[in-house]
C-alpha cells in the first residue's frame, strides 16, 4: 500500500523557496492529491486540540489552475472537512480569511515562474507553512487512496462548486478602512495584465477616492516578475505615465503578493526599497529581509534591530517569530521582490486603524503605505529617494540555467578556482563573502554582486548592488555577461 511519502518523492513536483513547484505535467492528479493530503493529515496530527473543518481554496489565471484545484479540493473532501472555494483570488487575500478563521488554506499558483509550470501554496491556521511542514508532507506516512484513480487521473472529481466571495470581501475592507481618503483625486494607473485579484485590487483604490485607469488587461497568463522587470516593461511604463498624466503606476504578480509601484514619472522602485519606506511609514523597530536586500536598510539607522535571512518568505516569517520574543518590538519582513509580511499589530500610518499581523506576501500594503508616507511628508514619490542613503540594487536571471549547473559554478568561486573579481566591471578586489544564500560578493569599492540558484525554476539569480543607478545597470550587464562567459 503507497503511502504519500512515496508518490512526493518520486514526484517530478517538490518545494521550492515558497510552496511546492513544477512542471505542469508533474502535477497530475496523483501528485496534487498527495500533497494535500498529507499537509492536511500532517496538522490534524500537529494540532489535536484545534479541531480543523474547513479549508479554504482558491487559484491564480494560469490556464493550468483549475485542473489542479480538482484533485486539491477533492482530497480535502476525501477527510471530511469543507472546501470553501473562492475562484480566482489573490493569495493574500485568501490567508487573511485563513488566517483570520484559524482555518488552513491551499491555493494553486505559480506565482512569477515560467508558462509552463505551476505551484501549490499550504496555509497553516496561523500563516505559512513553515520548512519543518515541508520536512513532515515530504515524508508522510498517510495512506493513499488508490481506489481513488485510474492511472494519474481521478476516477470521479465531484468539486463542482461556486466561489465563495466572503475573503475577497474581507481583504478589500482591510484596507479602504485602513487607508480612507488616500487616494482622493489620484490618477492611479493599474496595469493589470493577468494577475490574480486584479478586480479587486481595482475596487480598494476606487474606493480610497482614486481615479482609475485599467492598462494591458489580458486573459492570456503572463508571469510577471517583479523583482526582475523587463527594460520593455519600465519603457512602457515610463509611456503610460505621460499619456495619461499618473500619479503612480500600480500592479502585482500573477498571483497578487508581490506590489509593482511606479512614480509619477513611470520609474518603477525596487522592492526591497519599498520594503524599507513601508517599514518606515509602519513605524517599525524590526525588521527581518533576506541577505539580497538593500543594504541601505542598515546604512539609514531607522530601525533597533535588523535580522539577515536565506530567501523565501518562510525564511522571512521564522526570523520575524524568533524576534516576537521581545514584547516591545513591533516586527515587519519584506523581500526584495517587494512582497511585504508583518508579525505584530501595527498601526496604520494615515488614520491610525489597527492593522492586525498578517505574515505572508503582501502586495497592497507596501503601494498604500509608501503612497501615505510620502503624503505625511509632502514628498512626491519621486523624491522619496532623499529620504535614504544612496544604494541602488538591480538583478535579472539568466533563464534556462540547471540547478546543478549554477551550483557548480559556486563550488568553483567557493574553492579558488574563480576569481570574484572577474565579476566586477572595475575589477575591484573581493572585501567579503557571505554565504547566507547563494554566493554574495563585498568588493573594496562597496559594489556587491550575488549569485544564487532559484528555488523554484531552471534560473540562476543575478543581484549587483552600488551607489548609482548608472553603476548598478553596468554591474548588473558585466556580471551577467561573466557568467554566461564561465556557463560557456
Amino acid at each position: 500500500m503507497k503511502n504519500c511519502g512515496d508518490i512526493i518523492s518520486q514526484s517530478g513536483a517538490s518545494f521550492g523557496t515558497s510552496g511546492v513547484r513544477g512542471l505542469v505535467e508533474d502535477l497530475d492528479d496523483v501528485t496534487c492529491f498527495a500533497f494535500t493530503l498529507a499537509f492536511l493529515s500532517h496538522l490534524a496530527n500537529e494540532n489535536a486540540d484545534h479541531k480543523i473543518t474547513k479549508v479554504w481554496v482558491g487559484y491564480d489565471l494560469r490556464p493550468s489552475s483549475p485542473k489542479i484545484a480538482k484533485p486539491v479540493l477533492s482530497a480535502i473532501q476525501h477527510l471530511k472537512l469543507k472546501p470553501v472555494f473562492c475562484g480566482e483570488i489573490a493569495t493574500p487575500s485568501l490567508a487573511y480569511s485563513s488566517i483570520k478563521s484559524k482555518q488552513p488554506a491551499v491555493i494553486i499558483t505559480g506565482s512569477h515562474i515560467p508558462f509552463d509550470r505551476n505551484g501549490i501554496k499550504f496555509y497553516r491556521p496561523d500563516g505559512e507553512m513553515t520548512k519543518a511542514d515541508e520536512m513532515f508532507v515530504t515524508n508522510s506516512k498517510t495512506e493513499f487512496p488508490d481506489q481513488l484513480f485510474d492511472n494519474l487521473e481521478l476516477k470521479e472529481a465531484n468539486v463542482a462548486l461556486s466561489a465563495n466571495r466572503s475573503a475577497h470581501k474581507a481583504w478589500r475592507e482591510r484596507y479602504q478602512t485602513a487607508f480612507d481618503g488616500l487616494l482622493n483625486g489620484m490618477r492611479i494607473g493599474h496595469y493589470q495584465h493577468s494577475a490574480a485579484g486584479r478586480d479587486d485590487l481595482t475596487r480598494i483604490l476606487e474606493a480610497l477616492g482614486a481615479i482609475v485607469i485599467p492598462l494591458d488587461r489580458s486573459e492570456t497568463f503572463i508571469p510577471i516578475d517583479t523583482e526582475a522587470v523587463s527594460e520593455a516593461n519600465r519603457v512602457q511604463a515610463e509611456k503610460w505615465s505621460a499619456e495619461h498624466n499618473l500619479d503612480a503606476l500600480i500592479s502585482t504578480d500573477g498571483d497578487g503578493d508581490r506590489p509593482l509601484l511606479a512614480d509619477e514619472n513611470g520609474a518603477y522602485f525596487r522592492g526591497d526599497t519599498l520594503g524599507i519606506f513601508t517599514a518606515m511609514a509602519l513605524n517599525a523597530t524590526a525588521v527581518v529581509t533576506p541577505v539580497s536586500s538593500n543594504t541601505a536598510l542598515e546604512k539609514c539607522g531607522l530601525f533597533k534591530t535588523i535580522a539577515r535571512t536565506k530567501i523565501g518568505s518562510p525564511h522571512v516569517i521564522a526570523g520575524m517569530e524568533k524576534l516576537t520574543m521581545d514584547t516591545e518590538l513591533s516586527i515587519v519582513g519584506f523581500e526584495a521582490n517587494g512582497g511585504f509580511l508583518t508579525a505584530t499589530q501595527l498601526i496604520s500610518p494615515w488614520n491610525e486603524t489597527i492593522l492586525t499581523p498578517l505574515p505572508t506576501r503582501d502586495s497592497v500594503l507596501p503601494i498604500l503605505a509608501t503612497i501615505a508616507l510620502a503624503k505625511l511628508k509632502k514628498l512626491q514619490l519621486c523624491e522619496l529617494s532623499s529620504l535614504l542613503p544612496k544604494r541602488i540594487t538591480s538583478s535579472d536571471r539568466l533563464i534556462d540555467t540547471e540547478k546543478e549547473v549554477s551550483e557548480k559554478l559556486l563550488v568553483q568561486f567557493s574553492v579558488g578556482d574563480l576569481n570574484p573579481s572577474v565579476l566586477s566591471d572595475t575589477s575591484s578586489q573581493l572585501a567579503t563573502i557571505d554565504t547566507t544564500d547563494g554566493m554574495r560578493f563585498t568588493f573594496q569599492d562597496d559594489s556587491i554582486v550575488h549569485l544564487r540558484p532559484s528555488g523554484n525554476a531552471p534560473e540562476l539569480r543575478v543581484y549587483v548592488e552600488t551607489d548609482s543607478q548608472d553603476k548598478s545597470d553596468r554591474l548588473l550587464a558585466h556580471a551577467k555577461e561573466a557568467v554566461k562567459a564561465l556557463l560557456g
